[in-house]
């Protein structure tokens, strides 16, 4: 709706915590709370093996977007964001209800070992 209405500023920017958000919901699956993005993004990749590509985009396009006053986003660029912040979703929310309460346990163990090292 914000696209459509021409906000694309803001639509860049949900957009992107939109699909940071499910990658916090997965991440209370295994009991981890995180509030670096940064570090987010690396935890996604190295404790579930999801290809964080997409994400890392949004992430660049909202950083772009918000700071940079010499960058404009385009509506064709906003609308491939939302189409791809959407799969992006769809894709962990498929990961999350196929998640068995073993591998829940292992990513869990993953994340400790992480940290003793």
């Amino acid at each position: 709706m914000l696209a459509e209405a021409g906000n694309l500023n803001d639509s860049i920017a949900l957009t992107y915590y939109s699909m940071y958000h499910s990658v916090l919901a997965l991440f209370y699956l295994i009991g981890l709370k995180s509030e670096n993005h940064i570090a987010s993004i690396m935890l996604l990749k190295s404790i579930f093996g999801i290809d964080t590509t997409r994400l890392e985009r949004a992430k660049r396009e909202r950083i772009d977007n918000q700071y940079y006053v010499d960058f404009h986003i385009t509506k064709e660029v906003t609308f491939e964001m939302i189409m791809m912040a959407e799969s992006f979703n769809s894709d962990i929310i498929d990961f999350v209800d196929k998640l068995k309460e073993k591998e829940i346990i292992e990513y869990r163990n993953k994340l400790i070992l992480m940290f003793i090292k």
